[in-house]
């Protein structure tokens, strides 16, 4: 359930992938436990039927979606207009590592099309609105985490061995082409937004 939540290319696949590519494995794969976390947190909110939380999401979809367009439209163009750093190896600051974790984790929260999709997806399997044992939620649970997380190791390790035969101008058009769909992707939200 979590590789299938986590597996389809959105923003915050471009996003890990172009950090993978451009500020190494480490960056990458945090990047993806950001996203696992704010998966778990949707899990726990669809799986686990919590009556006060999903209204207040579902009521406040409109300002999510908003905060979520424009934090995308602020990545796409931060990409955008970063300089490549060569790939050299050397350990990632934790104040970098914190950040990444935080943007993805936040960019998946403000998805509020993440949490319809778990509900569907248990809706599906017929997991909601059925009384289940504690250890059987914290199975369900921890089987998000791992699956989700697995995807982004999965990703970030494909996409790092990609990133050995790449050069400095690959690597500045790798930061053009991700920030440009990153920011398309906010743009279509915010587009969304307005007409829906």
């Amino acid at each position: 359930m979590g590789i299938s939540i986590a597996a389809p290319v959105g923003p915050i696949g471009v996003l890990c992938m172009q950090r993978t590519l451009t500020q190494g494995r480490v960056v990458g794969i945090v990047s993806g436990l950001g996203a696992a976390c704010a998966d778990v947190i949707y899990g726990l909110i669809a799986g686990l039927g919590l009556t006060m939380v999903s209204p207040f999401i579902m009521s406040h979809k409109l300002w999510i979606q908003l905060i979520g367009g424009v934090f995308l439209l602020y990545l796409g163009l931060k990409i955008l207009t970063s300089k490549a750093r060569p790939m050299d190896g050397t350990p990632q600051k934790s104040s970098r590592l914190t950040s990444a974790f935080f943007t993805t984790f936040l960019q998946t929260l403000t998805n509020p099309m993440t949490i319809l999709s778990f509900a569907a997806i248990f809706a599906g399997l017929g997991i909601v609105n059925t009384h289940t044992s504690t250890i059987s939620s914290i199975t369900l649970i921890v089987g998000i985490f791992c699956g989700s997380t697995a995807w982004w190791l999965f990703l970030t390790f494909i996409v790092s061995m990609m990133s050995k035969r790449m050069n400095q101008q690959h690597m500045v058009m790798i930061n053009v082409i991700s920030g440009i769909i990153i920011g398309l992707f906010g743009v279509f939200s915010l587009i969304r937004l307005m007409i829906g």
